[in-house]
């Protein structure tokens, strides 16, 4: 069993099962991270962003935006900033039969962005999947490495965690738009888990108000605002080029995890040109640590133990990976977990299971030979095999057939077992329904304990409802008796009270539970005087105290029994 559950958990870190749940706990992280431990990021991006405001001012569909593109190129011209990425598809056609003149405007726009700062414009897929063209002249202008598709892998939930630019169909490079940025500045992109965790929430400076500083020829203002920073300009309008991600970017739209495009590219760059991108770890040290935690499997223990345990090895593993990742790395963690949680649930089940099928055959075994309670407290665990005991206020009863060695002389040794276990089979389920305990037959009587091992509330009352039981029992067994042609029978029972020593009684071989002291013998001797009393049922005093019956038992006075003092005893059902 331990191999299959290595295998299994050995299987699961090696394929990554887990992966969409370890990408959860990712995003958990992240956002733990730019709470408590945010990390300013080393490079920031500014954002250039197209808002309601900006679509208001210039009224023209972006398709035809050729002037105030190339206004913006020539800001950021005079503002020199670090790099310039235009997350905009520019036209794949001219516009000059539309706006005369409109396309020279752009290309000049272009042409002066080059000469003045590295530019990146973005590209795109149709809906087929194809690259959607860009005007040749325009992309000739740019220069070479100068566009880059604004692509991402996406996960299987739908968000976006990860840079990755081996996005061709058969796992081709393919340049993309924040790794064309990062280029231009000197670094060359790995792949790698986006680190979210890094720098603050994203603010932007509206596209129109950089058009209105160019207007005043602001060139302080712009310096300001972009001199040696990568800038990226793209829409961050309510509804359009949204991504799904793992933690809210926008400080305009607060705890919101859909964001615009240009946020996650850069975020992106955010990650490049700081500490890097988050690297996740080997996946055969994870395979190690899924193996370390599957021997757990040599625990095993009380079920809170057992909690606790899984929970403290749950808590170190994801205190563990999220310190990891503050520092690059990402430790997928779950898998790690569920290789603990079934070693633990998978040993102490197959220990339950073995424990189950053992008391089953135990029960099936010895259930004859000991009462329901003794086994319950065998089987519980709370009866020890050694000898000795703990002492406990018990009610004793002894009871007998009276006149047995006479009856059993002119019966067959079959018959006289068949009329014991026809008459034993009912009185002591009698004495069971009563809570109590038979604790050793002899011949035809037997002694029984009520209040141990099974506690009771008033082990007296229980002794003495179970003994008048028993009498009701032998006045219809008589009937029948009769009925059969078979001479009737009596029977005498004893009971008596107080503290007796409870526990195994022998040798370390063969012992039997059973009661010890002076209670015992009491109550043996109190039964000998029922047939002297007249009386079916014979109790001591404090039985008839504590039993809650004593109008219906009859005072019979202090009585002699032999080698102890005499004990005052009341009786119940008279013998007629």
């Amino acid at each position: 069993m331990f191999l299959c559950v290595l295998a299994l958990v050995v299987a699961g870190a090696a394929l990554r099962l887990t992966e969409r749940l370890d990408f959860r706990i990712l995003d958990f992280q992240f956002n733990i991270l730019r709470t408590w431990l945010p990390k300013p990021a080393i490079r920031d991006v500014v954002v250039v962003g197209i808002d309601e405001e900006t679509a208001k001012t210039l009224p023209e569909p972006i398709t035809l935006w050729h002037r105030h593109l190339s206004k913006f190129l020539a800001a950021m011209a005079i503002a020199k900033p670090a790099v310039v990425g235009v997350d905009i598809v520019l036209p794949d056609r001219s516009y000059e039969s539309v706006i005369p003149g409109s396309d020279k405007l752009l290309l000049q726009g272009l042409l002066e962005a080059r000469r003045a700062y590295p530019l990146v414009l973005a590209l795109t897929v149709d809906l087929s999947g194809k690259p959607r063209a860009i005007h040749p002249p325009f992309l000739t202008i740019a220069g070479p490495g100068s566009a880059g598709y604004v692509l991402f892998p996406v996960d299987g939930d739908g968000r976006v965690r990860r840079f990755d630019e081996r996005l061709g169909e058969k796992g081709e490079m393919v340049p993309t738009f924040p790794g064309q940025m990062a280029r231009r500045m000197g670094v060359e992109p790995q792949a790698g888990l986006i680190d979210f965790a890094l720098g603050a929430r994203f603010e932007y400076v509206p596209f129109h108000q950089v058009l209105e500083w160019m207007d005043r020829n602001d060139s302080a203002q712009l310096t300001r605002a972009f001199a040696g920073k990568p800038v990226m300009v793209g829409m961050v309008l309510p509804f359009t080029d949204r991504q799904v991600l793992p933690v809210a970017l926008a400080e305009w739209d607060d705890g919101v995890v859909e964001a615009p495009g240009v946020l996650l590219h850069a975020q992106a760059l955010r990650s490049m040109l700081g500490p890097g991108l988050v690297k996740t770890v080997e996946t055969w040290i994870i395979v190690l640590l899924t193996v370390v935690a599957a021997l757990l499997w040599v625990v095993s223990g009380h079920v809170a133990m057992l909690i606790v345990v899984y929970v403290a090895l749950t808590a170190a593993a994801f205190v563990s990976s999220t310190w990891l990742l503050a520092h690059g790395w990402f430790l997928p963690v779950s898998v790690i977990s569920i290789s603990g949680f079934l070693a633990l649930a998978g040993r102490n089940g197959y220990e339950a299971v073995l424990q189950l099928r053992e008391r089953r055959r135990l029960r099936g075994s010895f259930s004859g030979y000991v009462s329901p309670a003794v086994m319950d407290e065998i089987l519980a665990g709370r009866v020890q095999p050694e000898l000795g005991g703990a002492s406990k206020f018990v009610c004793v009863m002894f009871s007998d057939i009276r006149g047995y060695t006479t009856r059993s002389e002119g019966m067959t040794p079959e018959n006289i077992i068949r009329f014991l276990n026809r008459y034993f089979e009912e009185v002591v389920a009698l004495i069971h329904a009563r809570g109590g305990s038979v604790v050793s037959f002899m011949g035809d009587g037997m002694m029984a304990v009520f209040g141990a091992p099974k506690a009771l509330e008033n082990p007296c009352r229980e002794a003495f409802q179970a003994a008048r039981s028993m009498s009701q029992y032998v006045a219809a067994l008589n009937e029948q008796l009769r009925a059969e042609g078979e001479a009737p029978m009596e029977i005498g029972i004893g009971l008596h009270a107080g503290e007796a020593v409870i526990g195994h009684v022998g040798s370390s071989t063969r012992h039997d539970y059973t009661a010890i002291g002076d209670v015992t013998n009491v109550a043996s001797r109190v039964e000998g005087l029922t047939k002297e009393a007249g009386y079916r049922i014979v109790v001591s005093r404090i039985v008839a105290e504590q039993a809650g019956d004593e109008e219906e038992l009859k005072p019979l006075g202090p009585m002699a029994i032999k080698g102890h003092t005499p004990v005052d005893v009341f009786g119940h059902d008279k013998i007629s």
